[in-house]
């Protein structure tokens, strides 16, 4: 556990469930939660809502402050507004945030990661207040290009808890200095501010037509941190679209047997 004393808000968690988890938040009197909006899956009386206008992190700001800020999330693809959540009882309360396709939950304490971290613009579930969430954009052309995540990937600041959502299953790396991995880009989700980004070209005419990967690998150099996941939206998305019915009603197996034997099970034509 780090020393570094906290400012903000600290939150009482727990991750339930398995593949497709939610997270418990516990506040006491007067405690916030900042989530980003459409998380929130239920809450206990006494816990008022309000929707903020900014990069979340709970302090006075002027409204040109607030409008940058609002703006720099914009450009991440995400909405101009954040949530919060305040304890206004005199008892502690509790209230639930889930993401909207399956994967795991990371409860992260940015105080262990040099008070900073940078992830993919949609796996920010929530965070105690006082961590600001903010833009981190990438110095190198060719990882702003072909990163898969474009020039900008989400920065999370402050010394408070954060929660991140992963698609599929996460794995986590400890890089030594100089070591380099090699990942999907899609796979990435979060790194320390001390790893170096780029982009790797795949290479080859055969892996470049037929391997199924892209033309491009993340490539990550420690030192640092990395948090990776084995199932990115993005992929799930494509996988869901491949195998929706064509229009005429007609799917994936159309002239197979099967396929045929289906639709004439269903009573189709």
């Amino acid at each position: 556990m780090s020393n570094i004393e906290r400012t903000s808000h600290e939150l009482d968690h727990r991750i339930v469930g398995d593949d497709m988890q939610c997270v418990e938040i516990t506040l006491d009197p007067q405690e916030t939660v900042v989530a980003e909006a459409g998380t929130m899956m239920m809450m206990d009386e006494g816990i008022s809502m309000k929707t903020i206008f900014g990069d979340g992190n709970g302090q006075e700001q002027g409204f040109m402050s607030k409008l940058l800020g609002a703006g720099k999330r914009v450009l991440t693809g995400e909405s101009l507004f954040m949530t919060t959540y305040t304890n206004d009882s005199n008892v502690r309360r509790t209230a639930w945030f889930a993401a909207a396709y399956p994967g795991k939950i990371m409860a992260l304490d940015l105080r262990d990661f040099g008070q900073r971290l940078i992830c993919q613009k949609d796996s920010f579930l929530c965070a105690a207040k006082g961590v600001s969430i903010g833009i981190a954009f990438q110095k190198r052309l060719g990882a702003g290009l072909f990163g898969g995540e474009g020039f900008i990937m989400q920065k999370l600041e402050g010394d408070g808890q954060v929660y991140i959502h992963a698609g599929g299953t996460t794995v986590e790396r400890q890089l030594v200095p100089g070591e380099t991995l090699r990942v999907d880009t899609g796979c990435l989700v979060a790194m320390t501010q001390d790893v170096e980004y780029d982009i790797q070209f795949v290479g080859g005419i055969k892996n470049t037509l037929f391997g199924g990967e892209g033309l491009f690998f993340a490539t990550l150099k420690g030192p640092g941190h990395v948090w990776i996941q084995s199932l990115p939206f993005s992929r799930l998305a494509d996988n869901i679209i491949a195998a929706a019915p064509r229009a005429g009603g007609r799917g994936k197996e159309e002239g197979s047997v099967l396929g045929g034997l289906g639709r004439l099970l269903d009573g189709d034509n």
